[in-house]
């Protein structure tokens, strides 16, 4: 993590890193000036604003997350994988795998977990 000094009390502090509000993609630590940036770029923020003036439309509250059944779906599944892919891990590990091969199933759920992040 970066530091940053807090202008107003005048000590560091560190900044967690930030995600783009759209794709999740990291955003890189731009200056200490000037407002933080919410998108990774231009195409991320009009979607953004797309789904936004979608909720105010439909009267849904702002934080509502909206699903299509495809979507759900996916998402469902790739929680079962991840679920089924620690579970062999845990098994892996019970049985006595060596260190390797357990670090590599552990990479894999790490892996499959990042994936997972980015739910757009």
């Amino acid at each position: 993590m970066s530091k940053t000094v807090d202008l107003l009390a005048g000590i560091p502090r560190k900044i967690a890193p930030q995600h783009c509000g759209w794709c999740g993609r990291r955003l890189e630590n731009a200056a200490a000036k000037g407002r933080r940036r919410r998108y990774c770029g231009q195409s991320c923020r009009q979607r953004a604003y797309e789904r936004r003036a979608a909720v105010q439309r439909s009267g849904l509250p702002e934080d509502a997350v909206v699903l299509s059944d495809t979507e759900l779906a996916a998402l469902q599944d790739r929680l079962f994988q991840l679920r089924c892919a620690a579970e062999d891990v845990v098994t892996a590990a019970d049985d006595g795998a060596a260190a390797d091969e357990l670090r590599r199933m552990a990479f894999e759920l790490a892996e499959s977990a990042r994936e997972l992040e980015r739910l757009r």
